[in-house]
């Protein structure tokens, strides 16, 4: 019997965790015992374990792609890795645990629904589990879940769980995290983590798999404020489309109807929308995280970076910005700098106005001193755009509330910023 896919929701989650917690061993046992991995690839892996002189199968070395991961027997960097069960579809970004790949887990976990927290059950909360837990807050993932995992070498004790949950609890609601979630696991010998294991009696919630095919991610997105970047403007020019312009993008907030009335940004013309197309035919309504192309009742002038709002629900229209950004380069961010700095869309350059504080990813607290902002360093800063970019606020709107910056010398990325 075949089962289809292909209109199943796709979940995005994110592995976090200090050094040795066991995260790329828990995706290789979800890959394993949901049957996501074939035959040959777990053949290899027997063999790579023996050749190591381990004992068993090492379901870790599924992820760790990079040569210098598995011989140090560490994530370095963010492995992507995709499958699927009948219920749903799931990308998983399996980021470090280290603090000098701080910038990795940010890239990794900006456009997850869920984040994995493992914990040691033998170590209980530690630094690391707080950055992470951190970041989760400020990248605003909605869905937090804390995996007690190596709950094999403490016996399974429900004592062990409930201390590290009531410690977990107490420092999270200092955090702007939601929906938090605790499960006692072994990704080692899967307890928990697809299959319900009798060694824990205690705990009657579901396994791991049971909640990341069950969680309701579909109002993560914003449903509300319609925002529709224009990414292309799509003109066949051929006889049978002759007179077709339409805007291709992705929508990044609210539900397109068609017959909305609608603003373009930055004219304020309004208009109302004609028709949406996608590569399968026509739709009656649109939202995200769907690709498509508007078509309009006027022909009015629009070009890439502008943006279709709803004429009484638009974004701020500005050139000054305050941003958490978490810096990537290894040269220091330089106040009075000037960036490329890239926005849904739009691309434009900005000098950055001052620096606000450093943030200590471990405390929380703000050095309101300290200037000096390096690799994987966490900040808040403001910055002067050369043109009005259309924003919200992160919290509001994760696609319009972010952005880049790039360094004109050399092309690379050099942060990422959530805009407060």
């Amino acid at each position: 019997m075949s089962i289809s896919v292909d209109n199943s929701e796709l979940l995005r989650f994110t592995t976090a965790g200090s050094v040795d917690d066991g995260k790329s061993t828990l995706i290789g046992r979800m890959l394993y015992d949901s049957k996501s991995i074939f035959e040959d690839q777990y053949e290899k892996l027997k063999a790579t374990t023996e050749r190591r002189g381990e004992e068993g199968v090492n379901l870790a070395l599924l992820t760790d792609g990079l040569r210098s991961e598995r011989e140090q027997g560490i994530t370095i960097d963010v492995a992507y890795r995709y499958f699927a069960t009948p219920k749903r579809k799931f990308i998983i970004a399996d980021t470090p645990g280290h603090i000098q790949y701080t910038r990795n887990m940010v890239t990794g976990a900006s456009t997850a629904n869920v984040a994995l927290v493992l914990i040691d059950a033998r170590n209980g909360v530690v630094e690391q589990t707080r950055r992470h837990a951190i970041i989760a807050s400020l990248l605003q993932i909605p869905h937090l879940v804390v995996c007690v995992n190596k709950m094999d070498l403490v016996d399974y004790s429900e004592e062990a769980y409930e201390a590290i949950k009531e410690e977990f609890e107490s420092f999270a609601s200092k955090l702007d995290v939601v929906d938090v979630h605790f499960i006692p696991i072994s990704a080692l010998k899967g307890d928990n983590v697809v299959h319900r294991s009798d060694k824990t009696p205690w705990y009657d919630g579901p396994t791991l798999m049971y909640y990341l095919e069950n969680v309701h991610i579909g109002s993560d997105h914003n449903l509300i404020d319609v925002r529709f970047p224009v990414q292309y403007v799509v003109r066949p020019n051929t006889d049978e489309h002759h007179d077709y312009r339409g805007y291709a993008g992705r929508i990044a907030g609210g539900v397109m109807k068609k017959g909305d009335e609608v603003m373009l940004l930055p004219s304020g013309f309004t208009t109302k929308v004609a028709k949406i197309d996608t590569f399968d035919g026509e739709l009656e309504q649109a939202f995200p995280p769907m690709s498509v192309t508007v078509l309009l009742e006027d022909d009015l002038d629009l070009s890439r970076g502008d943006m279709i709002v709803r004429v009484n629900n638009q974004p701020e229209v500005t050139q000054d910005m305050e941003v958490m950004m978490c810096w990537f380069s290894d040269r220091p961010l330089q106040p009075r700098g000037k960036y490329t700095i890239m926005h849904t869309t739009q691309e434009a350059r900005c000098v950055v106005k001052e620096i606000r504080y450093k943030l200590d990813i471990n405390t929380l607290h703000r050095d309101l001193e300290d200037n000096d902002i390096r690799m994987n360093d966490i900040a808040r800063v403001v910055l002067r755009t050369t043109k009005p970019l259309f924003v919200d606020e992160y919290r509001k709107n994760r696609i319009t509330g972010s952005i880049i910056l790039i360094d004109e010398g050399t092309n690379n990325t050099v942060g990422a910023g959530m805009i407060i």
